[in-house]
């Protein structure tokens, strides 16, 4: 028991961490920055490719792999992703192998669902048989193939029996990705999947379940942990003398485990609001005030003590965009501050 235990903390800390399997080398395409995604959440487009663009986001004509714990909020980045896509009158093609995406809640992301672009697969020669005869109906983009989650996706062999151990599927995403690698960039399309994380007791490291194609052809790889220091959004009333208390969102942390689009190793962190989705505004003003020598919530005309009455404040006066502009102005103050120069290298 002592020594699951001590296997279970340090399996722990490396999720924490980021540590896994030494990422393979792979020169994989660097994206297509005259069309961008964001994530919703202006912190997490500026670890991803802020370096590359001012408001940062992820490029067109790469793959994309977010993973991490259940509850993390992966789900919740793709469907503020795709509901981004369709506001863009891009086309969006929605694979759901777990058939848990609910319909009304995504329009809570501005994800609209038809019969047309939300399918249900349930091996993975059916998604990628999907992406190689995909024809989108806007074809100058941007366009986004979304796949939530790859773990849940099966084999033919496996659906039969013949396949007990599942070691089919990671042969069958290598074959997959081998053959549409270069047309997701050729034709410009974003695919981005979601995927768990496999914790390995002995060794205290994790893997995502597939093999080892999916890191290697991914061109980005975002891990979410859920934050281990105020993870927990809590509203506390007293009703009738009686406290009350209720979980309405969750803090979670984002690290850039790889990265062709940009430096690697970023890290953010956003806000999930059940039943409203990423609160940008939230982690915008924390990160205001986490970042200056400011005991409040300030605006230009106005402080604020919580975080609570600052966001009611922005809101009644419509301030989310002054505030985002100052987090992408602040957040490139820092990384300017935190530059290496070097002279260039004789040849």
């Amino acid at each position: 028991m002592a020594k699951t235990a001590k296997l279970l903390r340090r399996a722990n800390k490396a999720l924490r961490d980021g540590e896994e399997s030494p990422p393979l080398v792979h020169s994989a395409n660097t994206g297509n920055f005259e069309q961008i995604v964001s994530t919703g959440s202006t912190l997490l487009d500026l670890a991803i490719s802020g370096g590359v663009t001012k408001s940062g986001g992820i490029p067109m004509g790469i793959l994309v792999e977010i993973f991490g714990a259940s509850g993390s909020g992966k789900s919740a980045i793709l469907s503020e992703m795709a509901g981004n896509i369709q506001k863009a009158e891009g086309s969006l093609s929605v694979l759901d192998p777990e058939g848990r995406l609910d319909h009304e809640h995504a329009k809570i992301y501005g994800l609209h669902l038809s019969e047309g672009t939300y399918h249900m697969p349930d091996t993975v020669t059916e998604v990628f048989e999907h992406i190689d005869a995909w024809e989108p109906e806007n074809e100058t983009g941007p366009n986004m193939v979304m796949t939530d989650s790859l773990a849940a996706l099966s084999t033919d062999m496996e659906m039969k029996e013949d396949d007990a151990m599942g070691m089919r599927r990671a042969k069958e995403f290598s074959q997959g990705l081998r053959k549409v690698c270069r047309k997701i960039k050729n034709n410009n399309w974003l695919i981005a999947c979601s995927n768990q994380v496999r914790v390995n007791l002995k060794t205290g490291g994790f893997s995502t379940p597939g093999g080892m194609g999916i890191p290697f052809y991914c061109s980005l790889r975002i891990q979410l942990s859920p934050s281990f220091k105020n993870k927990y959004l809590k509203k506390v009333v007293t009703v009738n003398g009686v406290k009350q208390e209720k979980i309405y969102g969750i803090k979670t942390e984002c690290k850039i485990i790889k990265s062709s689009i940009d430096a690697p190793f970023r890290t953010a962190y956003f806000y999930l609001i059940f039943d409203y989705g990423v609160d940008d505004l939230r982690a915008n003003l924390e990160f205001l005030k986490e970042n200056s020598a400011d005991t409040a919530y300030n605006f230009k005309d106005f402080e604020c003590k919580t975080l609570n009455k600052a966001i009611e404040y922005a809101e009644e006066n419509d301030l989310e965009p002054e505030v985002k502009e100052r987090v992408i102005s602040l957040w490139h103050e820092i990384q300017n501050q935190l530059r290496t120069p070097r002279k260039s290298k004789r040849n």
